[in-house]
C-alpha cells in the first residue's frame, strides 16, 4: 500500500478540545485495466469523544473504503494519502504488524454481515477471549469473565451458556450483537460501523442501533455510522457527511442539513425516501442518471449531469467545499442560491407527475376480485439423521386468508421467517404441496394442469429481489424480453421485436439498448428489465419479492414510481412482499402484518399505519426509521425482548404471547388467556381493519 501525508486544517473545526480521530486530505487510488480508480478524493474530519459522525451517499461514493482507509484493511494495491490521526498518532504509512495493535484496541469495526466477521469453526467465547488477550494482559479466566460481561451488556441472555455457542447457533440480530461486542471488549475511541442494520429485520435493527448508543455511553467512544439509510442517520448522527463521487458534497449538523440542505444532490437524496408517516403515495423524487465512473474525472462538478438546476460554469471547475452559513459546508457555486430546496421559489427537483388510473375513482367493493386466498396452511416436514427421520413439522403458513381486487396492492410484512417469502412461492406454485384455496379470477389454480395451467401461469408473474440472480446473463434484453412472448406465443415472430422495443419504452429503458447483455446496465437497469420480462405475458398479477430493497435510495425511487404509474395504466395488481415499512406506507393500499404464519393485523393500509392496533404491528411500527431528526428524537420504541417461540413448537394460544409487552401490563387471568387461546382477527367497527389480540 502506497502512502504520502497531508496535514492541512478543517474549516470551522472546533477547537475545545483534542479531536480523538482527525482525518487530512484523505485519498485513495486503486489500479484497473481502464486505469486508475480515485474511490476517495480528499476528504477532510475531526471527530470527538461521543460524537456520531453519519457518512451517507448512494454506492460507489467512497464511504465504505474511507472507513476500511481508517482502520487499514485496504488492499495493498491501494494508494492512500493524506493523514489518517487518532489521538496525534499518524497511522497512515504504518506496517499491518503496527496497526493490529490499533485495531481492536483504539478503533474497532463493525461490518455489515456479522457472519463475515465472525470465524465459524471457533466459539463466540474463544473468539472473545482471543479479541481481549490480544490487547490485555489478563489470564484465560479472566478474559472468559470479561466475556460474559460483554454478552450480557449487549443483552444476550444465559450469557455464560451461550459463550460456548457458535456463530450459527445465533440469529442474525444476535450475531450482530456479538460484533458489537468485540468491538467494545477493549473499550476503542473510535467504533466505525458500516451498514451494521441493512440485513436485519426493522425490530432487530431498532434493538442494534440502541445497543450502539448504548455502547457509545459505556466506552465513550467516538462513532461513524456509514450507511444509505437516512432514516438511520437522523436518529444516531450528531453530524452528516454525504459523499458523492468520492468527496464530501456537503456536511453539515444532522438539524441543518435535514432541514435546509444545499446541496442539489443532499436534496434529491432525501426527496427519493418514502417515509412510513406520509400517507401521501404521491410520486418519489428520483435522481436521474447514475453516478460518475471515477476514472480520469474532468475538472467540472461530477454531479451536474444529474443535477436539474447545473448551468454552464458547472462544467469549468469542480467546486471546493466551502462554508455556506456557520457550520454548514456545501461543494456547489449554486448553494448561497438554494433556499427551502428552492431556488428563485423554484424547487429544484420537481415530482414526477403519475397521471390516475380508471380504477381509482372505483371503490374497491366494485372492482373484481383477481385472487383470493382461502385458508392457506404450507407445512415442511423437520427430519434427522441419515434416515430422514421426521422429528417435527414446521408451519410456515399457517391458514391465511385474503384477497387482491384489480388494481390494488397487498403487502405482506413481517420478521424474517413469518412466512411472507412461503406465501408469496406458494401462489406462484398455484398451491402445490399446499393446503388451501388460491382462485385466479374465480378459477382454482390447485387442480390445474397442463393447457389449463399454463394459460394460468400467463396470469401470474413475479419481480425478484436480486436482478442479476433472476436475468441469465448469457442472453441479450432482446432475448431475455421476447423469451415469454415466444413461449406463450403472444405475437407473431415478425413482431417480437418491436414489442420488446414497447416494453423496453414502458418501462424506461432506450430501446436502443436491446443488444446488450445485462451486466452492461446499473442495477435500477436490470431491476427495469426484470420488470419488462413479466409484464412480456402481459399479466394481470404481479408478485413482488423485495423489489427495491437492493437498490440505492436514488435509483430505488424511480423504480417504485414505475410500479405506480404501470398500475395505473395496465390496471395491475400486486402481491407485494417487503421488510422496508416506509415503502409499504407509499406502494401498498392494503397490509397483511404476519407473525410465525399468521396474519396478526389486516385491512386498509392508512388506518392500519395511522392506528397499529396488535402489540406486534406497534412494535414493528414504531420501530421504522423517520428522515427527520426532530421526530426521531422525540419517538418512543418498542424494543420486544424475548425469543422467538421454536416453529415446530406446539402453540394453544397467542404466538406473539412470549414476546408480548402488553402480557406483562394483564392481570394473571387475562395472561392465562393470552396463552391458552388463540385470539381470531377481529374487525374493527367502520373501518377495513382487523386484528387478532384478545386485550385491545
Amino acid at each position: 500500500m502506497t502512502t504520502t501525508t497531508a496535514t492541512e486544517p478543517v474549516p470551522g473545526a472546533p477547537a475545545l478540545e483534542e479531536p480523538v480521530l482527525r482525518v487530512r486530505d484523505l485519498r485513495v487510488a486503486f489500479p484497473s485495466e481502464a486505469g486508475r480508480v480515485d474511490a476517495v478524493r480528499g476528504l477532510s474530519l475531526d471527530l470527538w469523544r461521543g460524537q456520531t459522525l453519519g457518512i451517507v451517499g448512494e454506492s460507489g461514493s467512497g464511504k465504505s473504503v474511507t472507513a476500511l482507509a481508517i482502520m487499514g484493511l485496504l488492499a495493498d494495491t491501494a494508494t492512500v494519502s493524506g493523514s489518517i490521526e487518532i489521538e496525534g498518532r499518524e497511522l497512515v504509512g504504518l506496517s499491518d504488524k503496527e496497526m493490529c495493535g490499533i485495531r481492536g484496541n483504539d478503533i474497532a469495526m463493525v461490518f455489515q454481515d456479522p457472519l463475515t466477521s465472525l470465524t465459524p469453526v471457533h466459539s463466540i467465547g474463544k473468539q472473545l477471549v482471543e479479541a481481549i488477550q490480544v490487547h490485555r494482559d489478563l489470564s484465560e479466566d479472566q478474559a472468559w469473565q470479561r466475556g460474559v460481561e460483554l454478552l450480557d451488556l449487549v443483552g444476550i441472555p444465559n450469557a455464560p451458556v451461550r459463550m460456548r455457542s457458535y456463530p450459527h447457533e445465533f440469529s442474525g440480530g444476535m450475531r450482530q450483537r456479538v460484533v458489537i461486542a468485540l468491538a467494545i471488549a477493549n473499550d476503542p475511541k473510535v467504533i466505525i460501523a458500516d451498514e451494521p442494520t441493512t440485513a436485519l429485520d426493522v425490530t432487530i435493527q431498532a434493538q442494534v442501533l440502541e445497543l450502539l448508543k448504548k455502547a457509545q455511553r459505556e466506552t465513550g467512544a467516538a462513532v461513524i455510522l456509514v450507511t444509505h439509510d437516512l432514516g438511520v442517520v437522523a436518529g444516531m448522527a450528531d453530524e452528516v457527511v454525504v459523499m458523492y463521487a468520492g468527496r464530501p458534497v456537503e456536511r453539515a449538523e444532522v438539524d441543518s442539513l435535514y432541514a435546509a440542505p444545499r446541496m442539489p444532490y443532499s436534496l434529491g437524496l432525501l426527496g427519493a425516501i418514502p417515509r412510513a408517516d406520509d400517507g401521501s403515495h404521491e410520486a418519489l423524487v428520483p435522481i436521474l442518471g447514475n453516478p460518475p465512473i471515477l476514472i480520469d474525472l474532468p475538472d467540472a462538478c461530477p454531479f451536474a449531469p444529474r443535477c436539474p438546476v447545473a448551468i454552464t460554469a458547472c462544467t469549468r471547475q469542480e467546486p471546493e467545499l466551502l462554508e455556506v452559513v456557520p457550520g454548514h459546508q456545501a461543494a456547489c457555486i449554486r448553494s448561497r442560491e438554494i433556499e427551502d430546496g428552492a431556488i428563485d421559489g423554484v424547487s429544484v427537483f420537481s415530482k414526477p407527475e403519475i397521471p390516475p388510473g380508471e380504477l381509482e375513482a372505483v371503490p374497491r367493493e366494485r372492482r373484481p376480485a383477481v385472487l383470493t386466498v382461502t385458508d392457506l396452511t404450507r407445512e415442511f416436514p423437520l427430519t434427522k439423521g441419515v434416515l430422514k427421520r421426521r422429528v417435527g413439522t414446521v408451519r410456515a403458513v399457517n391458514g391465511i386468508s385474503f384477497d387482491v381486487r384489480q388494481g390494488e396492492t397487498l403487502a405482506i410484512v413481517g420478521e424474517s421467517g413469518c412466512g411472507k417469502s412461503t406465501t408469496l412461492l406458494s401462489i406462484m406454485d398455484f398451491g402445490k404441496g399446499a393446503a388451501g384455496g388460491i382462485d385466479l379470477e374465480g378459477v382454482d389454480l390447485s387442480g390445474l394442469r397442463g393447457r389449463a395451467e399454463r394459460e394460468q401461469r400467463r396470469k401470474v408473474q413475479i419481480v425478484f429481489q436480486d436482478p442479476m440472480g433472476a436475468l441469465d446473463p448469457r442472453f441479450t434484453v432482446s432475448e431475455l424480453i421476447a423469451e415469454p412472448l415466444r413461449a406463450f406465443s403472444l405475437v407473431p415472430s415478425a413482431k417480437v421485436h418491436d414489442r420488446v422495443a414497447e416494453l423496453m419504452d414502458l418501462v424506461g429503458l432506450d430501446p436502443a439498448h436491446v443488444d446488450r447483455f445485462p451486466g452492461a446496465f446499473s442495477g435500477g437497469q436490470r431491476q427495469r428489465i426484470g420488470i419488462a420480462r413479466a409484464l412480456a405475458s402481459e399479466p394481470m398479477l404481479l408478485a413482488l419479492d423485495e423489489p427495491v430493497s437492493a437498490l440505492d435510495v436514488s435509483i430505488q425511487a424511480g423504480v417504485i414510481n414505475l410500479f405506480q404509474r404501470l398500475q395505473r395504466e395496465l390496471g395491475l395488481s400486486y402481491v407485494f412482499v417487503s421488510h422496508d415499512l416506509s415503502v409499504v406506507r407509499h406502494l401498498a393500499d392494503r397490509v397483511a402484518v404476519m407473525y410465525l404464519g399468521r396474519f396478526v393485523e389486516y385491512g386498509d393500509v392508512d388506518p392500519i399505519f395511522a392506528e397499529p392496533t396488535h402489540p406486534y404491528t406497534q412494535a414493528l411500527f414504531s420501530a421504522i426509521p423517520i428522515p427527520d431528526p426532530q421526530v426521531e428524537r422525540t419517538r418512543q420504541r418498542i424494543l420486544l425482548t424475548g425469543d422467538l417461540p421454536a416453529p415446530t413448537e406446539e402453540l394453544s394460544g397467542c404466538p406473539f404471547a412470549s414476546r408480548c409487552p402488553l402480557k406483562p401490563t394483564l392481570s394473571q387471568e387475562q395472561q392465562r388467556e393470552c396463552i391458552s387461546v388463540l385470539p381470531p382477527l377481529t374487525p374493527k367497527e367502520g373501518v377495513d381493519h382487523s386484528h387478532a389480540c384478545l386485550h385491545r
